[in-house]
């Protein structure tokens, strides 16, 4: 049996919806909507979180990454990449300083190093255990799961991999622990977040961009704002990169900064595997003193050894809904039955019409 999520694009494929006539499209976008009221859709990810506490809280905003199911893209790099079968969240903007300075307040013996440049900048020359360890204090100060299986106390250390016998450990992923509520964005994650469009075709066909602010031409470059199709790159190495919520325009899934400002890590390692605590780590999208438009592009992919530290790289963190492992959800009886109403009324309105 298919799944829901393999299902349901069978509705919304524009040759399909065209041969339908106004009729089928009414039906099957009315069973789409029937589909996600009857639980077969995750809740939705968006929304404010706040995290520290005292004078030490700070909030983190997250934007709901849907479309579960969505097929991967043959074109960019990795090939192929970017198909996701939940629905997830991911941080709208990059982690900045004033976060991780907060962090450091309330941990003071697993000091995060950072570049300083103001309290609203992207937190750069973090590496990517420094930003693990920051992640799983997200999930221990708010009762949930730790991502990242660290067994010795160096703050730049590398993680182990979860084994089988550990509660939450993932054959498929032994990096990432399942139960873990915020995480760092695996490249297929990442890369939905920044390339996706779930109506780049239109009626609600979905589709992949060349750039993360949703269009096939290179964005214009800029050394800061919100202007859709711009993005903070070309711009002088001194001069550092923007604000994180002034970061330029934002991918179709409404995230700034995917492109340019500072390069992103990723979760998974270089070769894909996470196979290693040592592999080196994907990292993405290019950074404000880059001249080239192809760092930004979904053809450009980097990586480094997890200690390592660069004032260019920065971070952002994703989310699940609970500290659950993601489900890809089965259509729901509900669902079924609705579906076959839907599809009786429409039979009986076109004999009415014979």
């Amino acid at each position: 049996m298919r799944t829901l999520l393999s299902w349901m694009p069978s509705f919304a494929t524009a040759k399909g919806l065209r041969r339908g006539g106004n009729v089928g499209c009414k039906v099957g976008l009315a069973a789409m909507a029937l589909l996600a009221t009857a639980g077969g859709v995750a809740p939705s990810q968006a929304g404010t979180v706040t995290f520290g506490s005292g004078a030490n809280t700070f909030n983190m905003e997250f934007v709901t990454i849907g479309n579960p199911g969505n097929a991967a893209d043959t074109t960019g790099a990795p090939n192929s990449a970017g198909a996701v079968g939940y629905t997830y969240g991911i941080g709208k903007f990059e982690v900045s300083e004033d976060m991780i300075n907060k962090y450091n307040a309330l941990n003071p013996g697993l000091q995060i190093s950072k570049d300083t440049r103001g309290t609203n900048k992207p937190a750069t020359r973090v590496s990517w255990n420094e930003a693990a360890r920051f992640v799983n204090w997200l999930n221990t100060s708010t009762g949930n799961q730790a991502a990242y299986k660290f067994t010795t106390s160096g703050v730049n250390d590398d993680i182990a991999l979860w084994q089988s016998g550990d509660a939450g450990y993932d054959e498929l992923n032994p990096y990432r622990n399942s139960l873990a509520k915020y995480f760092l964005p695996s490249y297929n994650e990442w890369y939905k977040a920044a390339y996706y469009d779930p109506n780049k075709l239109g009626l609600g066909v979905g589709g992949y961009w060349d750039y993360p602010t949703g269009s096939d031409s290179a964005p214009t470059p800029t050394s800061g704002g919100t202007t859709a199709g711009t993005a903070v790159y070309g711009q002088d190495f001194n001069q550092g990169p923007a604000d994180v919520a002034n970061a330029g325009g934002e991918s179709p899934y409404g995230v700034m900064g995917l492109g340019g400002n500072v390069w992103e890590w990723e979760e998974s390692s270089g070769d894909l595997a996470n196979s290693s605590g040592s592999s080196s780590r994907g990292l993405r999208g290019g950074a404000w003193g880059y001249l080239s438009d192809y760092d930004l592009s979904s053809s450009s992919r980097n990586d480094f050894e997890p200690d390592f530290e660069d004032d260019s790289n920065g971070f952002r963190v994703a989310s699940l809904p609970s500290s659950e492992p993601p489900a890809v959800p089965e259509p729901t009886s509900m669902a079924i039955f609705g579906l076959g109403a839907l599809g009786m009324a429409y039979r009986a309105r076109r004999k009415s019409k014979a």
